[in-house]
């Protein structure tokens, strides 16, 4: 089979897996979760193993620390996996709820009711942890998925796809309930978002290169998940050692991820403290990149360019930069972010209110990390994505998210006049 024919089959496969899972129990999707916990734990030693080929070919890349982190599965990245499959399994099944109801003059009654999207399609690079939390979202909200996972993590991700379908088929799920494309070139993606014959939603996790690809190519509904350039933006009301304790885990507790902060604003009202707040980091060896002012503190403080306002570095690099108040900060923010996730220092909730009334991001905080940016600590157990559209979903999607509805309709005998 070519390439056409093998994503054509995956499609047909996943549509006939996706009819039987919309009418499956919450009890035994939960028991293919639970199964699938055990032999993440059992096979936990071969998974590092076979993940160890792609960090070594990562390395002979050349890749970036930022990647080989975000590629990285050990001991205790496997017992994330099963941490966050434990709270997908107590979420309530986010299937068949009534959502609203009510009855028309002539007695029609009308149910909302929530349904599965059905197909998902899950275009993603770099971590091959999120083989599982898709899977698992996917299932948990009644749809079947075709993974596409990078070439970076390819053995990693059909080593845990393997493991994830022996979990599900012994909890008696369909076969093909969840799929990766076995091909690791790129004209597996170009196949697959032409399949809106078999697809009903594409949701690409990746670079900026990869999302604006298949925004503009394809023929399917997308839930885009661009990069996260997060500010933060230090207030005049701030409490400063909250801000030191906010920015430093910001940036630093894991600069590889879409939730790390990437610029750094201060009010120029307390510019005196700047350099309190960067000195966590620079003891790290963050890079800084700073305006005018802040380059004059430190000499070896770099000069930012226009371009760095709008960089996602993924890396231990920050922007730095001295604003007039707050409408300054939104109007800086609102201009260079990629509306992920924002963050306010602030001890003046009139301050917070404006902030977050006029900033157009999917996640704004008060007084904490942007690395909360992730659906594990908003309670959904964890997420396929942050998204940073309007529609369908915004901020973290969960398995509630990755739902429909249709309007359930009785009557007895009602004829249209």
């Amino acid at each position: 089979m070519n390439s056409v024919e093998i994503i054509k089959q995956l499609g047909v496969n996943a549509k006939r897996a996706a009819t039987e899972l919309a009418n499956i129990h919450n009890k035994k999707k939960n028991n293919a979760l639970n199964n699938l916990k055990g032999d993440l734990k059992k096979f936990s030693s071969e998974i590092i193993q076979i993940n160890n080929k792609d960090v070594e070919n990562a390395y002979t890349m050349k890749s970036s620390p930022a990647m080989i982190d975000r590629l990285t599965l050990n001991e205790d990245r496997i017992n994330d996996m099963v941490n966050c499959l434990d709270k997908i399994i107590n979420l309530k099944d986010p299937t068949g709820i009534v959502l609203s109801e009510w009855d028309r003059p002539n007695g029609l009654h009308i149910q909302k009711v929530s349904v599965p999207l059905g197909v998902i399609g899950f275009i993603y690079e770099s971590r091959p942890n999120v083989t599982v939390d898709a899977s698992a979202i996917a299932i948990k909200a009644g749809n079947s998925i075709i993974l596409r996972g990078g070439k970076d993590c390819f053995h990693s991700s059909q080593k845990l796809n393997e493991i994830i379908n022996k979990s599900f088929a012994k909890a008696g799920l369909p076969a093909n309930s969840v799929q990766m494309v076995p091909i690791a070139n790129r004209t597996a993606v170009d196949e697959m978002i032409k399949l809106d014959s078999y697809i009903d939603v594409i949701i690409p996790r990746g670079g900026k290169g990869l999302i604006q690809k298949i925004k503009k190519k394809s023929t399917i509904p997308v839930i885009k998940h661009l990069d996260g350039i997060c500010h933060i933006y230090v207030d005049k009301d701030a409490d400063i050692s909250i801000a030191k304790k906010v920015i430093f885990n910001s940036k630093m507790r894991r600069p590889g991820i879409c939730g790390a902060v990437e610029t750094l604003l201060i009010d120029k009202t307390i510019s005196k403290n700047s350099m309190a707040l960067l000195t966590n980091l620079v003891e790290t060896e963050c890079e800084i990149r700073g305006d005018s002012f802040i380059q004059s503190l430190n000499n070896k403080f770099k000069k930012a360019s226009e371009e760095d306002w709008g960089t996602e570095y993924l890396d231990k690099i920050i922007s730095v930069k001295i604003v007039d108040g707050v409408s300054s900060a939104i109007d800086h923010i609102n201009n260079y972010s990629s509306g992920h996730t924002e963050s306010i220092i602030t001890e003046n909730s009139k301050t917070f209110e404006k902030f977050h009334k006029n900033i157009n991001s999917a996640i704004i905080l008060q007084n904490a990390s942007t690395q909360f940016a992730d659906g594990g600590e908003f309670g959904f157990g964890a997420e396929i994505g942050i998204s940073t559209d309007k529609l369908h979903v915004r901020g973290p999607v969960g398995s509630e998210h990755l739902t429909s509805f249709k309007y359930v309709v009785q009557g007895n005998g009602q004829v249209r006049p």
